[in-house]
């Protein structure tokens, strides 16, 4: 380990101008690790101590080629969005093998697999055995749903809707997850085809979910159970897109089957600090829930305790 900390060993970053993949290149650099951002536009590249950027699109594979060319250790984030993602993330991986990575840390989704409920579990799946199939060194990040993401699955009603049954989710805070990436970063040796799955510190329905955010923020918040004909067509009426629908009925449809029914000790063990939890999430984030409605039409959001 103490060879991977003074090596100048070169970190290949993606997503480094989105939510998740940013944090973790701060990280890198408070780390003091050189990396090279590989992103799609320059002028939001993030400026790092001993970092670099450089433009290549997953879909420009030349590009992408000069991009990690050297580059001992690729931290790979999936195409958000692309038509045949499956071929695009094979060309994506081949050309980092071939301009000699050596180590692929790939941020995938908890319980990946080739029969699981969502198309996302599916997706992360056929990635992870593309990267095995190189034969290359690799780790295997697996979050849960994020932490981040749960105020947007609140209406302005105050409702938590989708066909997610009594099934339980551990969700998990970006920032944990981004943890958890900067320590398998920094001494990528330590965790060679490793598999981790990254959660929160417990597993709670959507109805008690629901039931914390209420008593934590002094706002009504309720979940309303959907089938996945009733889930489809309210998201549609609310103006979101065919990925969004896809994205939130798939993850209430691997809330429903149990397969994120998980709770991980990887943030304790691999960064130090326990898992942020609900709580400690509206701690830190106070006005998050601020779309939601009063108990009573009136009063002031409470402060989680």
């Amino acid at each position: 380990m103490g060879e991977d900390l003074t090596a100048e060993r070169i970190i290949a970053t993606t997503g480094a101008t989105g939510a998740l993949g940013g944090r973790v290149a701060a990280r890198l650099a408070r780390l003091g690790l050189p990396q090279r951002l590989v992103v799609r536009d320059l002028n939001r590249a993030p400026e790092l101590p001993k970092s670099s950027a450089v433009m290549a699109a997953y879909e420009d594979l030349p590009a992408l080629g000069r991009a990690v060319r050297g580059a001992d250790v690729l931290f790979l984030v999936a195409a958000a969005d692309a038509r045949d993602r499956g071929e695009l993330h094979r060309r994506v991986v081949e050309t980092a093998v071939s301009e000699g990575v050596r180590h692929i840390v790939y941020l995938s989704f908890l319980n990946a697999a080739a029969d699981a409920a969502c198309a996302l579990g599916r997706d992360h799946h056929a990635v992870e055995a593309l990267i095995r199939a190189t034969g290359v060194a690799h780790t295997f990040l697996r979050p849960s749903l994020y932490l981040d993401l749960l105020p947007g699955w609140i209406g302005e009603d105050g409702t938590i809707r989708g066909p997610a049954g009594e099934g339980r989710v551990a969700w998990v805070s970006r920032d944990d997850v981004a943890d958890v990436a900067a320590a398998v970063l920094r001494a990528p040796r330590a965790h060679v085809n490793r598999v981790y799955d990254v959660t929160g510190p417990e597993a709670v329905s959507l109805g008690r979910t629901a039931t914390r955010l209420s008593t934590l923020t002094g706002r009504t918040i309720v979940y309303v159970p959907q089938t996945t004909e009733e889930a489809v067509g309210f998201l549609r009426s609310r103006g979101a897109s065919e990925q969004e629908v896809e994205t939130r009925v798939g993850a209430c449809a691997a809330i429903a089957a149990g397969e994120l029914d998980a709770v991980s000790t990887t943030v304790a063990r691999l960064t130090g600090h326990p898992a942020r939890s609900i709580e400690g999430y509206l701690r830190k984030n106070p006005s998050a829930l601020s779309h939601a409605p009063l108990f009573g039409g009136s009063g002031k959001a409470v402060a989680a305790p």
